[in-house]
């Protein structure tokens, strides 16, 4: 069966037909097993989350990284596949939310890094491999300028202060239920709770506990009438509207017809700059990323993860009108590690290998998965479905599109844990519960394919009994 492509050509999303309930009581049932089962072949992790709680908060380098009772240990990864604490060989689907893209160890960017490290790992000047790098970004992604920062967050946080130079205004538009980094003024709304947050059609900000939101407006995705209002009220206030092209925090949402159009169209009405975090889409939804794979150009764009093969490299820039404020001064850009040889020679390395082909290739996987577990759920008449964008897919427990992140907080997150802590229990690393999706890197082939669907497989059996 074909995919059903809604939104765009180059989007996927395949909705059940027929559906039957999830048995509360044996879902309950097989999560007491799960979870079980999950301590019982863990011990090592286990132990050494115990040690690592004790010089680090969490025992975690990054918050999201934590789960209860503790999360797994990696020592090592290579191709598709991760070896943890307990020596357990499993299947990265996650590949690092994107970071990953080319294959843990992919020789090419190893061969690049090792020639680097024999001239110099940092110089803090210009250099040719920085030029050459800011060559290679602009001509892939259609952007006139750009520079490098060290994380998505540095992006993003730069590309706002970019904007609010360019305009003058400090006001910003985020989606609600959006991430872009851990920024201020992007922790405003990125997960809230429901009873905090207002009405659907005028949601209220909520700001956690020491962050200064007082400059941030919040919108729902695929709500361009709900945007429109708010430019139309405030928009004297607001320097720019930052957007995830394709939500990528919360499952996959896809825009709706015609939605990141109009948005494009109220930016230039309301003289507001457009923003595309392509953070987490970038490379993964194609080899010229989400903007031209959906054809709407923003004025600035942020990268990160997918561009560097696994070192910590990200960048932002855009349409030079807007990029001259770096230039002028209006917006000074400062940072040690900026460019680094190291970082720029994943960079390189990444540019030189992500080609159509080889993104058309993994995507192909990709949809292969999507159709044969979108097969299995339609066999198991289960309520669910199945989205994808470029490399990436994920399984939603709704019988309805998730168009924004009220939708998104109505799925059922039980049968969503259970996915994905059966997958763990069965060696396959995916991101914990609903929030992010499967990536089928340039290693994934398909043996890969095989052992996700067929672990889907055996889900399915066990949700009927």
């Amino acid at each position: 069966m074909k995919t059903i492509a809604e939104a765009h050509s180059s989007t996927y999303r395949r909705l059940p037909i027929d559906t039957k309930p999830i048995n509360r009581d044996r879902l309950a049932t097989l999560l007491a097993e799960e979870w079980e089962r999950f301590r019982d072949i863990t011990p090592a992790a286990r132990a050494e989350s115990e040690r690592a709680r004790i010089s680090s908060p969490l025992g975690v380098t990054s918050s999201f990284q934590y789960w209860d009772p503790y999360p797994l240990s990696i020592v090592s990864g290579k191709g598709a596949w991760l070896t943890d604490v307990d020596g357990r060989q499993l299947l990265d689907m996650s590949m690092g939310f994107g970071g990953m893209l080319v294959g843990h160890l992919n020789p090419h960017v190893i061969e690049e890094i090792r020639r680097t490290l024999d001239v110099g790992t940092l110089y803090v000047t210009p250099s040719p491999v920085a030029r050459d790098a800011a060559e290679r970004m602009c001509r892939r992604f259609g952007i006139d300028m750009v520079r490098f920062t060290n994380s998505g967050t540095e992006s993003t946080m730069y590309a706002l202060r970019v904007a609010r130079a360019y305009t003058g205004r400090m006001g910003v538009v985020k989606i609600e239920g959006g991430y872009h980094g851990s920024y201020d003024e992007f922790t405003v709304s990125t997960k809230p709770p429901l009873d905090k947050i207002g009405a659907d059609d005028q949601p209220i900000p909520y700001v956690p506990l020491g962050v200064n939101g007082s400059d941030v407006y919040v919108v729902p995705f695929n709500d361009a009438d709900a945007l429109e209002r708010l430019f139309k009220v405030n928009g004297h206030d607001i320097a720019c509207f930052i957007v995830e092209p394709v939500l990528e925090n919360i499952g996959i949402v896809l825009p709706d017809a015609g939605y990141l159009e109009r948005v494009r169209e109220l930016c230039d009405e309301y003289d507001i700059v457009l923003i595309f975090d392509e953070v987490k889409t970038g490379l993964t939804a194609g080899h010229q990323g989400a903007a031209q794979r959906l054809g709407v150009k923003p004025d600035l764009q942020t990268f990160a993860k997918s561009i560097g093969g696994g070192v910590p490299v990200a960048a932002f820039g855009g349409k030079r009108k807007f990029m001259e404020a770096v230039t002028d001064g209006r917006m000074p850009h400062f940072g040690t590690f900026n460019g680094n040889p190291l970082s720029l020679a994943g960079v390189r390395a990444v540019d030189e290998i992500a080609t159509p082909e080889a993104l058309a290739s993994a995507e192909a996987f990709n949809v292969q998965a999507l159709d044969r577990i979108s097969d299995i759920i339609s066999e198991y008449e289960l309520p669910a479905h199945t989205v994808g964008f470029g490399v990436k897919g994920s399984i939603t427990w709704s019988t309805t599109p998730t168009r924004n992140y009220r939708d998104y907080k109505r799925e059922d997150m039980g049968t969503a844990e259970l996915s994905w802590l059966w997958a763990i229990n069965r060696n396959i690393m995916t991101p914990p519960g609903q929030d992010d999706q499967w990536l089928v890197s340039f290693a994934h082939q398909q043996r890969e394919i095989d052992v996700l669907v067929e672990n889907f497989q055996g889900l399915a059996k066990a949700l009927r009994g």
